[in-house]
Formats: C-alpha cells, structure tokens, sequence
C-alpha cells in the first residue's frame, strides 16, 4: 500500500496544472503537490498517475515518491480563491500526493541535453502508457540534481475514460512527432528489448494493487478487484504487441 498522510496546510496551487494542483504540508513533516481528486477528471487521474508512475519506478526512470493524502476540507478556509475553496470542499479523504522536489528546474532540451539511452526508454514508456502530456509546449519533466524526473501522468492511460473501447486502444500506434524526447530518442529498438520483457503480469499485478480501491470502484466496474484486472489486461495485452504501437518514422 502507498503511505498515508494527512494534510495539515495548504500552502499555494499551482497554476500551471488544467487541475489545479497545490503545494500542501502534512503531518509527517512532508511538502507535497496534491493532485485532488475533485478536480475535473476526478479519481481517473489520479489512477493513471499511480498506475503510470510505480511503472515508470519499477523500469528505472525517476519519478517523486507517492503518499495517500488524506485532507480535511477546512483547510482551504484561509484561501482567497473560490475555486480553491470549492475544489478542496470536493476533495475530502483520499487525494495523491507527490514529493515536493525543492529547486528543480523545467526541463530544457538545450540547457539539458539528454542521452539516446535515457530519452528512448522515456519515449518507449510514454508510448506504452499513451501519454499524450509530453509535448515541447508542457514537457513534464524536471531537473532534480542534475536527474531527470517525468511528472504529471494523469492524462495518460485515456482508454479508461471508455472502457467499451479499451480493446481498440491495445494495437494503437503512439505518435511522438510531438513529444518532447523524440529528437533524441535513437534507440526505440533497444529500449523496446530491455522493457518490453519486464511488464511482466507480476509486476502489474504489484503496481495495480497499490491503487486505493475508492478510487477504482466505479460505474465502469462492480468492485476495485474486477478493475484491477481490466487495466492488467489491457496493458498486458498492449505491452505484448509492442511492434503495433512503438513509434516509426523520423520523428523518432
């Protein structure tokens, strides 16, 4: 299970997220983004930012630490701002929480050039969870000590926002001509070896079960265990055919 931790201030949001997030204090001491689940795509995001980033961990690439973020409404009573407050009031219990990274920068492709090696496992692993967020315009990716770190995936995983045409997705190419890595990302084929092989049914089984079970428990499924298999399936059968949806051509 993820750790869990209760909000105990709301420091600031953060603008540039379409949701809204915001830098929050908990009681274990700990600075974290929330991304809450009252925002506009509700839990689904915040699944996709679970499933996606313990995937990226367990292939290797960095991503901040998750916590369960209990919050209590009451404390967005001192914020100014009326969306806040009403996104807060519709975001008590369960929210996500990613480790505050101090002094990172927004990734740069010219002040941080980036590996083939690096870029095309970020290429390969966005292409497989079809993250639609890592364009030049809003890359996603910061620098942390001199590392990179990929943040920010609740748009990915978008087959679960219709799950009747999930099985259309398995096989669909990923276009990268807009993706941010794609310029560097020369060694698709070799990324594709190394990963590929390690999206065993073990390992998104682990990851699956870390997802908060009310925020799986839908309309779409009658319990979060018959969800959990849904997306094991679906991502099992899409990692399996990795030659349909891997990126070709020269953008990457």
């Amino acid at each position: 299970m993820l750790r869990k931790v209760t909000a105990t201030r709301y420091v600031t949001p953060l603008r540039e997220g379409g949701s809204l997030p915001g830098v929050v204090e908990a009681d274990d001491l700990g600075t974290y983004v929330a991304k809450f689940r009252g925002a506009g795509q509700g839990p689904k995001a915040l699944v996709a930012e679970v499933i996606c980033a313990e995937l990226a961990r367990r292939l290797g690439l960095r991503v901040p630490s998750l916590v369960v973020l209990e919050i209590d409404p009451v404390i967005g009573r001192a914020e100014p701002d009326q969306e806040v407050q009403e996104l807060l009031r519709n975001s008590g219990g369960a929210n996500l929480g990613l480790d505050f990274l101090p002094g990172a920068l927004g990734f740069e492709p010219v002040a941080h050039p980036v590996d083939a090696t690096l870029a095309s496992r970020v290429l390969w692993f966005d292409a497989f969870v079809e993250n639609v967020d890592r364009s030049w315009r809003n890359p996603n990716l910061l620098v942390w000590h001199r590392e990179l770190w990929l943040i920010d995936h609740g748009a990915a995983l978008y087959f679960h926002h219709s799950w009747p045409r999930a099985a259309a997705a398995v096989h669909r190419r990923y276009r990268a001509d807009d993706h941010v890595l794609a310029p560097y990302a020369t060694r698709l084929a070799e990324a594709d070896a190394e990963l590929a092989p390690r999206i065993t049914d073990d390992l998104l089984a682990e990851v699956l079960a870390l997802v908060p079970a009310d925020w799986l428990a839908g309309d779409d499924f009658g319990s979060a265990d018959a969800a959990r298999a849904g997306y094991r399936a679906h991502l099992a059968a899409r990692v399996a055919r990795s030659a349909d949806w891997l990126p070709q051509g020269s953008a990457a």
